[in-house]
């Protein structure tokens, strides 16, 4: 892979590939350097695809796409099955599933290692 600038979600998804072969590769390497410089630009990539949100909690994420990415609510009922239990996920009454993470994973863009974290849960 020769390494370039992540511009799009595409360019992403082929870092992440490129990533998963090298990890473990050891330092001072060929293999090493190119790990670390794809880790640098994903890191970057997702810094401005996805800034300002507590890319820890889940459902943030979720509600950011939703405000800020051009997604709905609808959009994710969708997704989902129905919409009690979109809005159950985002009211932090439902945790996501595997299922779920990997159906908004595909379809939103969104890496699924984002996804995977513990969300804070409703009071």
């Amino acid at each position: 892979m020769e390494i370039h600038p992540i511009r799009n979600d595409d360019d992403h998804a082929a870092a992440i590939r490129e990533i998963e072969k090298l990890w473990g590769a050891a330092d001072g390497t060929e293999e090493g350097d190119k790990l670390d410089i794809l880790s640098t630009l994903v890191e970057k990539y997702e810094d401005q695809r996805w800034p300002n949100i507590d890319a820890s909690d889940p459902i943030d994420l979720l509600n950011y796409a939703i405000e800020e990415l051009g997604h709905s609510q609808a959009e994710l009922a969708e997704l989902l099955g129905s919409r009690s239990r979109a809005s159950e996920l985002l009211n932090r009454r439902r945790p996501l599933t595997v299922e779920m993470i990997h159906k908004i994973s595909e379809t939103w863009k969104i890496p699924a290692d984002l996804l995977v974290k513990p969300s804070r849960v409703a009071a």
